[in-house]
C-alpha cells in the first residue's frame, strides 16, 4: 500500500475536479474565451474549493480547458490553459514572461521612467491580474480570488522578471465582494517611495500616487489618444472634462499648442496633482477647476462660453449588464451637454471605458446627440487603448476603450 501512495497522489494532481458545461455553451470557450459563468455550468464533478484547479469539459465530455474555480463568483471558472496540462508554477511564470517580453521586446516601452501596462488581464491570458509599471515600481491589482491565492508566486516572478525595486499589490475594490476578496488587503514587496513616483509619458512628467491614487494611480491606456487629440488643439480654446491628473490637458497645452485649457474634475486630490504636473512641465496656460462636470457644463452654457475642442473622458458608467441602459443615457446627456458648449466646426474627443458599450453602440449614442442637437457629427478618428492593453480576439470584452474624435458642425 505504501508503494502505491505516490502514484495515487500524482493521479489526483493530474485529474482535477471537472466542470461540465450545459449544452451549446462550450463554443466560445473552445475558441479561447476565458470565462465560464455559473449560468453556463450544468454540474461540478468533485468538490473543488475556492481557487482550486479544475478541468472544464463540454456537455458531451470533450475537454475544453484548465481553469481556476471560485464557487462564489459569477465567473465560476476562469480559464487559462487550452491543453490538458497543469497550471503549475512554470505555467504562470511563462505567461508573465510573455507579457513582459511583449512590452520590452516588441513595444519597446521599458524605459527606466516609463509608465505602461505590464499585464492586461484577459488580454495577456491572465484573467484577474492587472499590473502597471511606473518607473522602478509595479502596482499589481487582483480581481480574481484564485490568482490572489497565488500572490506570492506572482509577485516574486514579476520582481525577478522586471528587476522592480518595489511592488504594491492590492485587490480591485470594484469586484472584491463578488470574488470574495478583502477590499482592504494591501501587500508591499520591496521598497516604495515616500511620496509620488514621477514618470514620463509623451515627453511629459507626471506624478503618480501609487499608494492612494485611483485604480493603480494613472491611466496608461490613453497614452496615444492624448497625443492624437493634441494635434487638433493648436491655437484653440480647449475644455478637458474629467481631467484627473491632467493627461489630455497637458498634452493639449504642451504638444498641441492650445491657446488655453480649462481642466475640470470633481476630485481635489487629483487636481492638486494636476497642478503640480503643470508646474513640472512649465505649462502655464491651463486653468484647473474642481466641480461636478454636468453642473459645470450647465454653468458654462448659461454663461455663453464656447470652446473649440472639448474632451470627455468620464469614468466607467456600465460595470454590469444591468447598468447598460442607464449608462447609454448618461453618455448621451454628457455628450449633448459637451456639444452645447462646442463652437461650430469644433472638435469633440469623447471616450467610453465601459467594455459593455461596444463601438457601434457608442457611435449610435453620438448619432442620437447629433439628432437632438441638430448639428452634424463627422467622425474623424475611431481609436482605442494603447498596444500595452492588447485585445484578445477570443474575448471582445478586452476591446473596452473607445475614443472618438469628431468634428461637430
Amino acid at each position: 500500500m505504501t508503494g502505491d501512495a505516490p502514484a495515487t497522489a500524482a493521479a489526483a494532481v493530474a485529474a482535477p475536479a471537472r466542470v461540465v458545461l450545459k449544452p451549446k455553451r462550450a463554443r466560445p470557450l473552445f475558441a479561447g474565451h476565458p470565462w465560464a459563468f455559473a449560468t453556463s455550468i450544468a454540474r461540478v464533478e468533485g468538490e473543488p474549493g475556492p481557487g482550486d484547479e479544475v478541468s472544464v469539459v463540454s456537455h458531451e465530455g470533450a475537454f475544453v480547458a484548465r481553469g481556476l474555480f471560485n464557487p462564489s463568483s459569477a465567473i465560476r471558472a476562469r480559464l487559462y490553459r487550452w491543453d490538458d496540462a497543469p497550471l503549475d508554477d512554470a505555467f504562470w511564470r511563462s505567461r508573465l514572461e510573455a507579457a513582459v517580453g511583449l512590452r520590452g521586446d516588441v513595444l519597446k516601452l521599458d524605459a527606466e521612467d516609463a509608465a505602461y501596462r505590464l499585464v492586461f488581464s484577459e488580454g495577456d491570458g491572465l484573467s484577474g491580474l492587472t499590473v502597471d509599471r511606473y518607473g522602478r515600481r509595479l502596482v499589481v491589482l487582483f480581481s480574481s480570488l484564485a490568482l490572489h491565492r497565488r500572490r506570492d508566486l506572482i509577485l516574486e516572478a514579476l520582481r525577478d522578471l522586471t528587476g522592480a525595486e518595489g511592488l504594491l499589490a492590492r485587490t480591485d475594490r470594484a469586484v472584491a465582494r463578488e470574488e470574495g476578496l478583502d477590499a482592504s488587503d494591501v501587500h508591499i514587496l520591496g521598497a516604495l517611495p515616500d511620496g509620488p513616483e514621477t514618470v514620463v509619458e509623451n515627453g511629459l512628467s507626471y506624478q503618480v500616487d501609487i499608494l492612494h491614487g485611483q485604480k493603480t494611480g494613472f491611466y496608461c491606456d490613453q497614452r496615444e489618444n492624448r497625443r492624437a487629440v493634441a494635434r487638433y488643439c493648436e491655437g484653440r480654446r480647449v475644455l478637458d472634462l474629467f481631467s484627473f491628473t491632467g493627461g489630455f490637458a497637458l498634452n493639449a497645452a504642451k504638444h498641441g499648442g492650445a491657446a488655453s485649457v480649462l481642466a475640470v474634475d470633481s476630485s481635489a486630490p487629483a487636481l492638486a496633482t494636476a497642478r503640480e504636473n503643470a508646474r513640472l512641465n512649465d505649462v502655464a496656460n491651463v486653468e484647473f477647476e474642481q466641480g461636478d462636470v454636468p453642473k459645470v457644463l450647465e454653468r458654462l452654457k448659461a454663461a455663453g462660453e464656447r470652446f473649440d475642442v472639448v474632451v470627455c473622458d468620464p469614468p466607467k458608467y456600465a460595470g454590469h449588464a444591468r447598468d447598460l441602459g442607464p449608462a447609454l443615457g448618461a453618455y448621451a446627456r454628457l455628450n449633448r451637454a459637451a456639444v452645447d458648449v462646442l463652437s461650430p466646426g469644433g472638435v469633440l474627443a469623447t471616450c467610453s471605458c465601459s467594455g459593455l458599450v461596444d463601438r457601434s453602440t457608442f457611435r449610435d449614442v453620438l448619432a442620437r446627440v447629433a439628432e437632438q442637437a441638430r448639428r452634424p457629427v463627422q467622425i474623424l478618428e475611431q481609436r482605442g487603448q494603447g498596444p500595452d492593453h492588447p485585445v484578445s480576439a477570443a474575448c471582445p470584452e478586452t476591446d473596452y476603450l473607445k475614443c472618438v474624435i469628431a468634428r461637430v458642425g
